[in-house]
């Protein structure tokens, strides 16, 4: 048999039609109580790191004494049910959950047509010459790939004109719902609380920095991103965020699984749209008014500004332990240095208070006052008095030439070796200023410097590390022998 396309969207449209017929009768039993958004009294969303949030719902509605069915409508299409919880906060203790499905297979012309397979339908069709309409009863057979029913004695598919169903069965909605089987001892108006977690939240930290002329200060600027595609809206909620990395127990089966302008910063210190406290071993953020996030919905709210930061930039030349095992020849020529700024996470230099993890987005203006990107970064959740370290990209006019001058293998006794290694570095600096280049060298094994042009620091038990000052449009070069053993 042939589908073809313009039956079928001539189906689709007739079901669509048909569902104002079907939606008319009740999908419900006479006696199921319904709960929408209409009764809701207030809403509260916590949202985790990892895809996940905690929603509290209060709603008001009147249930009778005894057994009850409740229908909880406008409830997160992604809810986790069996970590749902409903109690009353007018009366202690005076709901029994006896108990609840979620009903998440919503009502989609598609979705009636298979709920109706191997039941009865009427369609609907209208004679175009003499504009009178028939209307004939057909048995739904299949909804795969298309439709096929039975007319009489005949086989139909994808059969056009209208689809007229008796009514929506009981198991589908036309939104998420949590049905409730409940025994109540408080007659009349009550109360209630639905809380659970939910998938289809999340946020994230973003940071805007602007660097001043000298690189020696910084103004920040701290967003939130809140994306919702949980299925349902939250208005006016209060929204609360936890940075910090929340266990979950995994499924076995799943184990693994620019602007234009800078915006303009008037505090003297941090301002914080945020408010913050510590919650066990995390951080929780509390948004100081309500906010509404629609679904399928990103918003942003302000986490922080700062401004006048104290920064300091880093050029630096980063070695690799290998070098000191074996004989090479040039190690490199006009090796790139990593451009770093750092600043300190503290009240007295304008900020202090726990930053989650984000990326942060470095500008700086031109000499016309235009703002131009220099680089960005990724950070972890960072505590108060913790430094910011951020790498911004590598630099143009600073290089260095790298060459092994000198190998030699003074002991090689069973498993002990002892080698003598002498390396020359040229650092050269194109720019008309001084600029003060690190060169931080992994140095393995039990290590001593026997020779050196410029003295070192040994700032961790395997690394070297020297501050070379190297005059604008000039080179500096660093020699020094160590002997290792291994």
């Amino acid at each position: 048999m042939v589908f073809n396309s313009a039956k079928k969207r001539s189906v689709a449209a007739s079901v669509a039609g048909a569902l104002m017929v079907g939606a008319s009768q009740s999908a419900l039993s006479a006696d199921e109580i319904t709960s929408s958004l209409d009764d809701q009294q207030s809403v509260a969303v916590t949202i985790y790191n990892e895809n996940l949030a905690l929603v509290k719902d209060k709603r008001s509605i009147v249930l009778p004494k005894g057994d009850n069915a409740l229908a909880f409508r406008g409830v997160s299409a992604r809810m986790r049910p069996e970590t749902a919880m409903l109690r009353n906060t007018s009366v202690d203790r005076s709901l029994h959950v006896i108990e609840q499905n979620f009903d998440f297979d919503l009502l989609t012309p598609q979705k009636l047509l298979e709920k109706y397979t191997g039941r009865t339908v009427q369609i609907a069709r209208m004679n175009p010459a003499t504009g009178k309409e028939t209307i004939e009863e057909a048995t739904v057979l299949s909804t795969q790939n298309g439709v096929v029913v039975r007319i009489g004695d005949r086989i139909e598919t994808n059969p056009g004109g209208r689809i007229i169903f008796a009514d929506v069965p009981s198991n589908l909605r036309d939104q998420p719902t949590l049905s409730i089987q409940l025994d109540n001892k408080t007659a009349g108006k009550q109360n209630v609380e639905l809380s659970y977690l939910t998938g289809g939240l999340s946020w994230q930290a973003d940071y805007v920095a602007e660097l001043n002329k000298d690189d020696n200060r910084l103004d920040l600027l701290g967003w939130v991103t809140l994306d919702n595609t949980s299925g349902a809206s939250y208005n006016n909620a209060k929204m609360q965020l936890v940075a910090g990395d929340v266990n979950q127990v995994r499924p076995q089966m799943q184990r693994n699984r620019m602007i234009k302008g800078m915006a303009e910063f008037s505090a003297d210190s941090v301002q914080q749209s945020m408010s913050e406290e510590s919650l066990f071993e995390y951080h929780l953020y509390t948004l100081n008014r309500p906010t509404t996030i629609n679904d399928k919905q990103k918003k942003q709210v302000s986490l922080l500004s700062a401004e006048n930061i104290p920064v300091k930039k880093e050029l630096v030349l980063q070695g690799n332990n290998y070098y000191y095992q074996s004989s090479y020849g040039d190690i490199g020529q006009k090796m790139k240095l990593g451009v770093y700024v750092h600043f300190n996470n503290e009240k007295k230099d304008g900020l202090g208070m726990p930053l989650p993890k984000g990326v942060v987005r470095v500008y700086k203006r031109d000499s016309n006052g235009n703002a131009q990107f220099v680089g960005e970064d990724r950070i972890d959740h960072t505590a108060k008095k913790e430094n910011i370290r951020l790498k911004l990209g590598e630099a143009f006019d600073v290089t260095a030439d790298k060459k092994q001058t000198n190998f030699k293998v003074v002991e090689r006794i069973m498993s002990r070796n002892v080698y003598d290694t002498s390396f020359e570095i040229k650092l050269k600096n194109a720019k008309d200023e001084a600029v003060t280049v690190v060169v931080r060298e992994p140095i393995p094994g039990d290590w001593e410097m026997l020779k050196q042009s410029e003295s070192h620091k040994k700032v961790a038990s395997g690394t070297a590390e020297w501050r070379i000052k190297v005059p604008g449009e000039s080179s500096k070069t660093l020699s020094y022998t160590v002997r290792t053993k291994f």
